[in-house]
């Protein structure tokens, strides 16, 4: 099909007829387009229960469609594409996500089995997955949870991808966190666009969204499966990860922010700055509302080269203080106010 392209200075006086009868015609299909996306919310989305329900549907989806498509990432002028495969099959999940930018990489999943491919270095590195809320999953608890500290306002209904879909916005009901946008298909639930916003401004500080996607595509997990088995020449770096009671370590982190709740701790290895010195063990505590998620890192200070300071990169925020003989990072996609109450509220004891 002929795309036609109209620029600020085309004159429709001097267009053929029939040209400025589409013209018109897209015009006053663009002004609907724009009063229906306005209108009425759809059945059950103006209710708290209905939200509610709307977004465990979002995550469902996520997780129990067939589906393949290509995604964009937006952090200020930074974008990178990924082009992603997922199929529900009687053995669980399978998913491929590969960039489609700058340095080639490649993500192959069977559930919680995930293995990264670096192609430059030949290297797969083979870990269980931790996150559970990437694109186009993004939540890590039920709605019901999510509602508690987020009110939603049905926005009515737009298209993404050419997908007819229906819009939510979460609005934070505290200055501890942003807002989000949700824009998923009418008929499945899959998630097709989320947008990260500052709720002083309304500005996008992220945006996620499918530029292209099928739903409902055949199985086809023969290349996944492959790719997991056939590991010949590759470099296979399988990193320690153990769990760890922290509390017991002599940490307590409080309750600094109402709706945040502790979904795991972490002990995984860092190399230190010298490479005769031994690993740096560093301990993590992850922290969630069940959209935004907050990581506490804790690291010794000795053979440790950080320092003090804070700084951010589109909705994520981080800060770095130093606890005695410990670094303290609090990173996450929340305002900075935020990280300063959970760095204000972290203590320690040393066991005994």
């Amino acid at each position: 099909m002929q795309t036609l392209r109209f620029n600020k200075t085309t004159n429709l006086g001097r267009l053929p007829a029939w040209l400025c009868c589409v013209a018109v015609v897209l015009t006053a299909l663009s002004v609907a387009n724009r009063a229906d996306a306005q209108g009425a919310p759809a059945a059950g989305l103006a209710t708290p229960q209905g939200a509610a329900a709307w977004l465990d549907r979002i995550q469902q989806a996520a997780q129990q469609q067939n589906y393949t498509g290509t995604f964009v990432y937006q952090r200020g002028a930074f974008v990178q594409s990924s082009r992603i495969a997922h199929y529900a099959t009687k053995d669980g999940e399978y998913e491929q996500i590969e960039s489609l930018d700058g340095k080639p990489r490649k993500l192959l999943r069977h559930n919680d089995d995930l293995y990264t491919f670096v192609p430059e270095r030949k290297l797969c590195v083979v870990e269980k997955r931790q996150n559970k809320d990437a694109f186009p999953a993004l939540l890590s608890a039920g709605g019901d949870q999510v509602l508690s500290v987020y009110t939603p306002k049905a926005l009515g209904n737009d298209r993404v991808a050419g997908i007819d879909s229906q819009v939510v916005e979460l609005d934070p009901k505290d200055a501890y966190r942003y807002a989000y946008k949700f824009w998923a298909d009418a008929k499945t639930g899959l998630l097709l666009r989320a947008q990260t916003l500052d709720p002083a401004n309304g500005q996008v500080l992220e945006q996620l969204a499918f530029t292209q996607v099928s739903i409902g595509v055949p199985v086809d997990k023969a290349a996944i499966v492959n790719g997991m088995r056939n590991l010949t020449g590759w470099t296979v770096v399988r990193p320690p990860l153990e769990p760890v009671d922290m509390e017991a370590q002599g940490w307590s982190f409080g309750t600094a922010v109402a709706g945040f709740h502790k979904i795991r701790e972490l002990r995984r290895p860092m190399a230190a700055r010298d490479a005769n010195d031994p690993p740096i063990p560093v301990d993590q505590a992850v922290f969630s509302d069940g959209l935004a998620a907050i990581s506490i890192f804790v690291e010794p200070v000795e053979h440790n080269s950080r320092k003090e300071g804070a700084g951010s990169s589109g909705a994520t925020n981080v800060l770095v203080k130093r606890h005695g003989d410990y670094w303290i990072t609090v990173l996450g996609e929340v305002p900075q106010a935020t990280l300063q109450r959970f760095a204000s509220a972290i203590e320690y004891k040393a066991p005994r």
